[in-house]
């Protein structure tokens, strides 16, 4: 089946950035990073403006990031657990975040906007756990500015080449892309890494 990411980004526009990772990172699993990799990717064409896009990302993150904390928070661990009854999700996941939240605190706010799994219930376990809201706050945000310009940042530079993303999204499917993106990332920071220690 045929997918095209920018007739997606094309129909939904600027809230394409934003909508997704609202969604995700309020407790349900949703591809949400993709959806900003593909407005950014989008942006490159010039369709859209990358200076907004980064923004309405990171507003989107962490607004849903305070809805899933708010959830976690009135809810409690029961609340939790009829989300994944109700979504069919393994209770390990869940459990295996509490566990790194438990051990890593407001860190787990911070790094969970990069680690799957994380990204959708490190907000709900802040809140279950009864973080104290500027705390979450401040990790949340600082989390949401970093990951909106490095997935902004990776999605403009897939979208410098739009007909390579299109190919490989046909290809390889949105979880491909995503391996894809994070090899090039990780090859990058390598060679960054390399540069600087030749200094």
């Amino acid at each position: 089946m045929h997918f095209d990411v920018r007739a997606i980004a094309d129909a939904i526009g600027y809230p394409a950035a934003g909508l997704g990772i609202l969604i995700e990172s309020a407790g349900i699993p949703f591809p949400g990073e993709m959806m900003t990799i593909a407005a950014a990717a989008y942006a490159a064409t010039g369709a859209l403006d990358i200076r907004w896009v980064v923004p309405i990302a990171a507003l989107g993150s962490l607004c849903g990031a305070n809805l899933g904390y708010l959830a976690g928070h009135r809810g409690g661990r029961p609340f939790v657990e009829r989300l994944s009854d109700l979504l069919h999700l393994d209770l390990g996941h869940i459990m295996r975040t509490e566990v790194f939240f438990a051990r890593y605190g407001a860190a787990t706010v911070l790094i969970g906007r990069f680690v799957l799994g994380l990204r959708t219930w490190s907000a709900l376990m802040a809140g279950m756990a009864r973080m104290p809201f500027w705390h979450f706050q401040t990790a949340s945000a600082a989390g949401a500015l970093v990951w909106a310009a490095a997935v902004s940042g990776i999605g403009f530079y897939l979208g410098k080449n739009w007909s390579l993303v299109t190919r490989l999204v046909e290809y390889l499917g949105v979880g491909g892309v995503a391996v894809v993106a994070a090899v090039i990332v990780g090859l990058w920071l390598l060679r960054r890494r390399a540069l600087h220690s030749g200094l």
